[in-house]
């Protein structure tokens, strides 16, 4: 039989410098990675912009709407089209002066 064998610990090295390698490769895909927290940060903050744009276009849209509506043959504003007869085709009314 032999005796006692000893060991240098270059195992030991080995595994610990691996592991440690694969904690720092994992952390840092989670920070910075595709689908890591800046990622999720920049997300969220491009959502929140176009949640803001889409509430300007339904507020458009709900103005077109309304606009629609009032020069529509079943509820005829005068004053609107007046107003748009004005703006689109230069129209104005006899006992008007106009200064450019």
């Amino acid at each position: 039989m032999s005796g006692p064998r000893k060991q240098t610990g270059f195992g030991g090295v080995i595994f610990f410098v691996v592991i440690v390698g694969l904690g720092l490769y994992f952390t840092f895909a989670s920070v910075q990675g595709d689908y890591g927290l800046f990622r999720r940060v920049q997300i969220n903050a491009e959502a929140d912009l176009l949640e803001v744009e889409r509430d300007k276009l339904a507020a458009q849209i709900a103005a077109l709407s309304n606009k629609t509506l009032r020069l529509s043959d079943d509820y005829l504003d005068l004053d609107l089209l007046d107003q748009q007869a004005r703006e689109v085709l230069g129209l104005v009314r006899s006992d008007e002066v106009v200064l450019r």
